[in-house]
């Protein structure tokens, strides 16, 4: 029975409204960090665009949508090649990742080629196979994703190459790559990653803040806190402030609000959340994430074909990553490497994004009985 002739009874209603409870709470948090701002607002905005763009990708065929994802792909390369050109793409804080979108800011393209590029690897991991994934396969791959990773490196955005990877390490896991392979690539992993941080020092592709942000967390009380550990250690006292049940945002005392903490609507929003809303509500919201990543995995589970099942579970590996990283970092336990906290944050590209990942989950689901 065609999609058109059924009713709606298999959307995936818990997970849009999850997501949507999440970002209703993160502009909460958004309106605490910067009340005399207008971010709170553009949040909402971002919002109602982000739920029509999720029912339109939810109420198309995601088969379609895979058959032309080259042509989402490459459009999200010239997006890329466009934020480099000077009076197109907008440079903040030593980043040239914007593009400036009248009425309501900044969108950084980077967002939105994660899921194109999602896309593109789901497309060509996601034929029927009958042996195990070889190694001009994974080559391919690889290529797949460092035209992106290449042009963000230009940007100086190091942050989201970091969360571009999981994404391809989540199709190859999945695509039947040999168990030795999968070993032999965490131990190579062990090596090469010190040897390309040492690499990048001596080239100074690693810059100095970013070198002192490490050595921040490696460590911890012999950093200067007013310097290159000043973003560490605000979100570490900001954290505490709240305590079980969360501070007065408006007290004297409040990090947020006295400005202490940097970037507090991105970076730094879960630093603001543990603030105001204290360790059970920081335990909620973990709680949420939870539920909507679970939900994408039971949207992985019933999709009716390789490509819709990597989309998804690729989405999933990038969101966890970002959770993981965003909340280490608040936390001090990472290095500061400025990624937001998905559907939390400020940012219209990553809100969209998010959402029409969500949509595409959804439309998996819809047609899991359409021939």
């Amino acid at each position: 029975m065609a999609l058109e002739k059924r009713h709606l009874r298999d959307f995936d209603w818990l997970l849009a409204f999850t997501a949507i409870a999440i970002v209703a709470f993160g502009t909460l948090q958004i309106r605490n960090a910067q009340p005399t701002q207008a971010f709170w607002i553009k949040q909402l905005i971002g919002l109602g665009i982000a739920l029509v763009a999720m029912l339109l990708i939810a109420l198309t065929d995601y088969r379609k949508l895979l058959n032309i994802a080259p042509a989402f792909y490459i459009f999200g390369l010239l997006l890329l090649v466009a934020v480099l050109v000077p009076g197109i793409g907008l440079k903040i804080n030593g980043h040239r990742a914007w593009i400036r979108v009248p009425g309501l800011g900044q969108f950084q393209p980077s967002e939105f080629v994660k899921v194109t590029t999602a896309m593109m690897l789901a497309r060509y991991f996601g034929k029927h196979r009958q042996s195990v994934l070889t190694i001009k396969e994974a080559a391919v791959g690889g290529l797949i994703l460092g035209l992106p990773i290449a042009l963000i490196l230009l940007e100086h955005d190091a942050g989201s190459v970091l969360t571009y990877i999981p994404i391809l390490l989540v199709v190859l896991f999945l695509s039947a790559m040999r168990m030795r392979l999968v070993v032999a690539s965490l131990l190579l992993s062990i090596v090469l990653v010190p040897a390309a941080y040492w690499v990048g020092v001596k080239t100074h592709l690693v810059k100095n803040y970013q070198q002192e942000r490490i050595n921040v967390i490696l460590d911890p009380e012999n950093a200067d806190k007013r310097k290159f550990g000043y973003h560490t250690w605000q979100a570490i006292l900001t954290v505490g402030e709240g305590g079980l049940f969360g501070a007065d945002a408006s007290s004297e005392h409040s990090q947020s609000s006295l400005k202490y903490l940097p970037e507090p609507h991105t970076d730094f929003i879960f630093a603001v959340t543990a603030e105001n809303a204290g360790f059970v509500g920081c335990i909620m919201v973990l709680m949420a994430y939870m539920l909507l990543l679970s939900r994408l995995i039971v949207g992985a589970r019933r999709a009716s074909d390789r490509a819709g099942m990597l989309v998804i579970m690729a989405v999933v590996g990038g969101l966890t990553f970002q959770i993981f990283i965003n909340i280490g970092m608040a936390v001090g336990m990472l290095p500061v490497v400025g990624v937001p906290l998905p559907l939390m944050s400020a940012g219209l590209a990553s809100l969209i994004a998010t959402f029409i990942a969500i949509g595409f989950a959804i439309s998996v689901q819809l047609r899991r009985f359409v021939n």
